[in-house]
């Protein structure tokens, strides 16, 4: 990736710019393979000097209509929005803690009572309610998101 970088904005200023995947005056790029201290190591790969990638504009054409379009995985609504991402990390972070499921439950039932506070009879028992959601939230949390989430917050303690 940082060779693609350099090809596009060069270093030194006799060095020319260029887009490596325009079809015309891009460049083909040499992958150089070298054994450094023991490991592989690619420092002396480099962009090949600017020529168009086929000879025949039918064919540039034909390749360039068989291209994928990524709008659609790019779209906005494919991505969290910024307060829940850092929502998100507060909590993994252990900055703000979360919501927990039996909170946001005893919310829904005050609601509820509130609206049907003219019928005594319909009043849920909290308490009751917020034990059996405890246990419900202790035996179904072990799913892979809470093991992840546990994980990333014993490494923020530490």
């Amino acid at each position: 990736m940082a060779e693609v970088l350099e090809a596009m904005q060069p270093e030194f200023e006799d060095e020319t710019p260029i887009n490596p995947f325009d079809f015309w005056q891009g460049a083909n790029f040499k992958l150089k393979i070298v054994k450094k201290d023991g490991f592989w190591n690619y420092d002396k790969s480099e962009f090949d000097s600017v020529s168009p990638l086929l000879k025949d504009d039918d064919a540039l054409e034909a390749l360039w209509k068989k291209e994928y379009s990524l709008t659609a995985i790019t779209a906005a609504d494919q991505f969290k929005s910024y307060e829940d991402l850092q929502k998100r990390l507060k909590y993994v972070l252990g900055q703000k803690p979360a919501r927990r499921v039996d909170e946001e439950v005893f919310e829904e039932d005050n609601s509820r009572t509130q609206v049907s506070a003219d019928y005594p009879s319909s009043k849920p028992d909290f308490a009751s309610r917020r034990a059996e959601e405890t246990v419900t939230a202790a035996v179904g949390s072990s799913s892979d998101e809470d093991d992840a989430l546990s994980y990333f917050q014993k490494l923020a303690e530490s």
